[in-house]
């Protein structure tokens, strides 16, 4: 009669309820070398994944800018070629002109085309600034009248009308509809508010999508621009 063969320690031994007797399966050695393939496997992988995924939230968020940009040329049409240019306002502007439910919806916040989904605060519901530079270094829009005629700007194509709000400690999160009038908030008006700006005065996010951050032109547009190039001819309106 054959004897049954012994274990080393090094095996993993699995109980056969039907004859008492054990089998052999992995031994320890072979296991930790299927550990460590699918740990090189997952280290391979995941850069890759997570690419994948930030390029997708990259996609979407100039998406919304597109469709911003299409509200705004729409209601330019409708409103003597001019559009808002300061405060928040513009967002309940914009929503007659917004696709889907929103000539019906009435809160700013159930549309999601207005929020960018890297923006790193959840809280925050106005995720873009816009262009309220005047011709001058640091000269804004009055509040007091706050629209200008897209025929003021010189090649609409080179001009940015939104972009890609910072998120920092200096920065208002805003909730609901009573923050939307925030002239110090929105407006982005002078160098300092670009994304090459000191912490505290920057507006125009530095990396929120790469090194850089998107944008929505005049020409109704959305595109990438990297926050070491962007200049402040690209928001002044000649």
């Amino acid at each position: 009669m054959q004897s049954e063969r012994g274990f080393t320690p090094l095996e993993i031994k699995i109980h056969n309820r039907e004859n008492g007797r054990f089998l052999t399966g992995f031994t320890l050695i072979e296991l930790l070398v299927v550990i460590a393939i699918i740990a090189l496997l997952l280290a391979i992988l995941l850069p890759s994944l997570n690419r994948a995924r930030d390029q997708a939230k990259d996609v979407t968020c100039r998406n919304n800018l597109r469709q911003i940009g299409l509200a705004a040329m729409l209601y330019a049409e409708d409103n003597d070629n001019k559009i808002p240019r300061n405060g928040g306002f513009w967002i309940i502007r914009f929503m007659p002109y917004i696709g889907g439910q929103s000539d019906q919806e009435k809160d700013y916040r159930k549309l999601d085309v207005y929020n960018c989904p890297k923006y790193p605060d959840k809280e925050q519901t106005v995720d873009y600034v816009i262009n309220s530079w005047k011709d001058g270094v640091t000269e804004h829009i009055d509040p007091r009248d706050g629209y200008s005629s897209l025929s003021d700007f010189s090649q609409p194509g080179m001009k940015i009308f939104l972009a890609d709000n910072e998120c920092g400690s200096w920065r208002t999160i805003i909730k609901d509809q009573g923050g939307l009038d925030d002239r110090g908030t929105f407006d982005v008006w002078k160098p300092s508010h670009l994304p090459t700006g000191p912490d505290g005065n920057r507006r125009v996010a530095r990396d929120r999508h790469r090194d850089g951050c998107n944008v929505m032109l005049l020409d109704g547009r959305s595109d990438w621009v990297q926050a070491e190039k962007m200049t402040e001819n690209m928001w002044r309106p000649k």
